[in-house]
């Protein structure tokens, strides 16, 4: 008789999960405000973390977005020095021959004019050009780079032939033209050109953006142009750039290939990209710290409860709660007040994320990693922070506890 009723004592003390998260939450409801500002430690942290995976994320799902649309398959070739270490240039021969290689898809070129300088008028002093470069372009430079008219039209059979030009983006910018037009001109190489159109920026070949693109016909005629290529744009096939890369300065000339320099520009933006992962790392190292700063406020919020509560707690014990039942109810504190300061925390750090990614036109990409990490750090601090805490609170005695209050 006396085993069945302390058996049934015995399961009338024990408390079930949710006495438990109701006992804790009990505990939290007492003091908002030191609650907040503890959760509010490791709100910032988790925030910090997801923010700075949350944009790294999304600006990598930006980049492959583009090299999807612009594609990875553009080589460049480039001259660079002879034996003597004196500057080298293509053979005139060079895009024809690029062109005709069986994995090429198109080739096209532009020639640097060195010696051409362009301005918004003629008044202006032949030193102040703004770092705007002229070059000689092909027809088919579009097509090759993926480039696009902001404003007005390419060069064609006609226009390659007179005074026209093709502005790129920041030359455009620097010379204060925001449209193309026959009455819109610039004073280049000592002659009147009509700016014709105006490129959108040019991810993979951003050279064009600071450049005046004139046709190749009128840079021999009027501006004294050699025909000798500066640089070549090659689009391979794209199971087969790497063979094509390999061939190109042998094609584009057989007599001094170790005189071409061969690039891809895509490679340019996955380096950035690699910049970027390791500037994440220092960032969520950065965040980690914060987050470990959030785990002692926890810690100290709890030793103070521990310690306001003394009467509460011999209470307790004196009506039966074992040490075990009041480790529990503190544990179940702390990470409560963790588990707040993480949910706020993963919710902040999207929100963070969608409005920089908003900025700047990217798609707004969280991995689920993350987020369920942030919560599950949060846990992991809140125990820690709370182990302590709970193990004082579970050993005082109930008549300490009571004679202490």
């Amino acid at each position: 008789m006396s085993r069945t009723r302390a058996r049934t004592t015995d399961r009338a003390s024990r408390l079930g999960p949710r006495d438990v998260l109701r006992v804790g939450a009990a505990g939290l409801r007492a003091r908002p405000l030191r609650v907040f500002l503890s959760a509010l430690g490791i709100a910032i942290g988790i925030a910090a973390m997801i923010g700075v995976v949350g944009i790294s994320t999304s600006s990598r799902a930006d980049l492959q977005a583009t090299l999807d649309r612009l594609g990875t398959n553009l080589l460049t070739l480039s001259p660079g020095q002879d034996l003597f270490g004196d500057a080298a240039e293509m053979p005139t021969e060079a895009v024809g021959m690029v062109g005709r290689m069986p994995d090429v898809l198109s080739a096209s070129a532009t020639g640097k004019l060195s010696d051409a300088k362009v301005y918004r008028n003629d008044h202006i002093p032949t030193e102040e050009s703004g770092g705007i470069s002229v070059q000689a372009a092909r027809l088919d430079l579009p097509r090759t780079v993926g480039a696009t008219m902001a404003d007005g039209t390419w060069l064609n059979i006609a226009t390659t032939k007179y005074p026209a030009v093709v502005l790129g983006s920041a030359a455009a910018g620097r010379l204060g033209i925001g449209a193309a037009g026959p009455d819109i001109q610039v004073w280049l190489g000592g002659r009147w050109f009509t700016v014709i159109g105006i490129l959108n920026p040019v991810d993979l070949a951003p050279e064009l953006d600071d450049a005046a693109l004139v046709g190749w016909d009128v840079a021999q005629t009027r501006l004294g142009f050699d025909g000798h290529p500066t640089t070549v744009y090659t689009r391979a096939a794209k199971h087969r750039v790497e063979t094509v890369r390999n061939l190109l300065a042998a094609t584009a000339d057989p007599q001094s290939p170790n005189e071409i320099k061969v690039s891809r520009p895509s490679d340019a933006l996955a380096a950035q990209n690699a910049a970027d992962r390791a500037f994440t790392g220092l960032l969520l190292g950065l965040g980690g710290v914060a987050l470990l700063v959030g785990g002692v406020g926890v810690a100290n919020t709890m030793v103070i409860s521990v310690l306001e509560r003394r009467a509460e707690i011999g209470l307790r014990r004196s009506l039966g709660a074992t040490r075990g039942q009041i480790r529990i109810q503190f544990l179940t504190e702390s990470q409560l007040l963790a588990a707040l300061g993480g949910i706020g925390g993963v919710a902040l750090g999207i929100l963070v994320t969608a409005v920089y990614a908003s900025t700047q036109h990217w798609p707004t990409v969280v991995p689920p990693w993350a987020m369920v990490g942030g919560v599950a750090a949060t846990l992991v601090i809140g125990g820690l922070a709370g182990l302590y805490p709970a193990i004082r609170a579970a050993r005082l005695a109930p008549t300490e506890a009571l004679a202490s209050s």
